[in-house]
């Protein structure tokens, strides 16, 4: 045996030695991970009903005064993105994700339209309500309340796995509310006032709404039952190729993404519809959307900014590096930081040209959206990602 290769040998050998400290922590976080989101499962009803997992909302002007906001959104999400991991997890942790998605069940009728349709709604239904514990705010729950909208609608059917006749029900459904069936956009770029997009809601008096993120959720849903596409499928594709094509997600992420409003979510949402699914019309802009992934990966500040761009970047095919990690112990901490926003709800978003762009840079009608079970899913996700073979 030539020298050479007993020092290779050696090197290798080395190599995996200092691995396994990082393997068995990682090992260790993400069981702890688990154990603290099933934590945080709401156990017994009270200020949120049992199985649901608590959000808090803060507005614009009145920053870091939160308040409890019941919405399905982060639930669901939770659920799903679980149930997308779960076979990277081990038995014990999986059994504990299982038990989640049971505690999880009877919540999701209370935001299920009121009429039997299997659509969502982001507050309950049973109990209308607008901004729950909103004060004031709260006189508008009978005659403003919001109708049902696809991004819900998507994320609960898929946390449902819901059978293939409903979810074919649903895809009919959303033909009815594109852009130009009853309603034409009023606040969107003028290249894209012409697409049969899909809007964000289903209520037939709502103002068409253009949301990339809501769109990739969306087609999410649809491919994922593998549906026949659809015009409004193909325009909500169009639409967002569009946006990548000139990195619109970069210059004017409020605009393209009212609900979402930051390139980093953005770029998450896209990453994950890619991986999915092959989309021509989106592959040519892999290479764009990795390097402009990478420098919001390496440049924020934000330790949940960059644990979701680095799931983005794994997604995409792209590596990353632990370097920019802070050290095993910080992350818990870290992660349930509140100055991460994934979620927005922003009145503005209703509004026509050029209102929508005035109001919604001034902050008014905006609320801001903090969940820590769905932080500490976030980096679930991020790390089950790395240790993937």
């Amino acid at each position: 045996m030539s020298n050479r290769y007993t020092l290779s040998c050696l090197h290798i050998v080395w190599l995996l030695l200092m691995a396994i400290p990082s393997i068995a922590n990682d090992s260790l976080l993400i069981s702890q991970l688990v154990k603290r989101i099933a934590a945080m499962q709401v156990q017994t009803p009270g200020d949120f009903p049992a199985g649901m997992f608590p959000t808090y909302r803060e507005y614009d002007k009145r920053r870091n005064v939160f308040k409890n906001d019941d919405n399905i959104f982060f639930t669901g999400l939770i659920v799903v993105t679980l149930k997308q991991i779960e076979p990277k997890l081990s038995a014990s942790d999986q059994e504990i994700c299982k038990q989640i998605y049971r505690n999880a069940l009877p919540v999701y009728n209370k935001f299920r339209n009121r009429k039997g349709l299997p659509t969502y709604n982001f507050w309950q239904r049973d109990t209308m309500e607008v901004f729950p514990n909103a004060g004031w705010l709260n006189l508008m729950n009978k005659t403003h309340s919001l109708p049902e909208d696809i991004d819900d609608t998507a994320i609960v059917l898929q946390a449902l796995e819901a059978p293939d006749s409903v979810v074919q029900a649903v895809h009919r459904l959303m033909q009815q509310h594109r852009n130009g069936t009853t309603r034409q956009v009023k606040n969107t770029f003028k290249a894209y006032k012409h697409l049969p997009a899909y809007s964000t809601w289903f209520g037939k008096k709502m103002p068409i709404d253009f949301d990339i993120c809501v769109l990739s959720n969306a087609l999410h849903l649809v491919l994922k039952y593998k549906l026949p596409l659809t015009e409004a499928d193909s325009a909500s594709i169009q639409l967002i190729r569009e946006v990548v094509r000139q990195r619109q997600y970069l210059t004017h992420p409020d605009y393209i993404a009212p609900h979402y409003d930051r390139p980093a979510v953005i770029l998450y949402h896209l990453s994950r519809l890619m991986q999915l699914h092959h989309i021509p019309e989106l592959e040519q802009f892999r290479p764009q959307l990795i390097a402009d992934t990478r420098k919001i990966y390496e440049e924020t500040t934000r330790f949940m900014d960059r644990a979701i761009t680095a799931t983005a970047l794994l997604r995409f095919g792209a590596a990353i590096s632990r370097d920019t990690f802070p050290a095993y112990p910080d992350m818990l901490t870290l992660t349930e930081e509140n100055d991460f926003v994934f979620f927005i709800a922003n009145m503005a978003s209703f509004l026509p040209n050029p209102f929508k762009n005035w109001i919604g840079k001034s902050g008014a009608g905006k609320f801001y959206y903090y969940c820590p079970a769905y932080n500490n899913v976030l980096l679930l996700e991020m790390l089950t990602w790395e240790n993937t073979p």
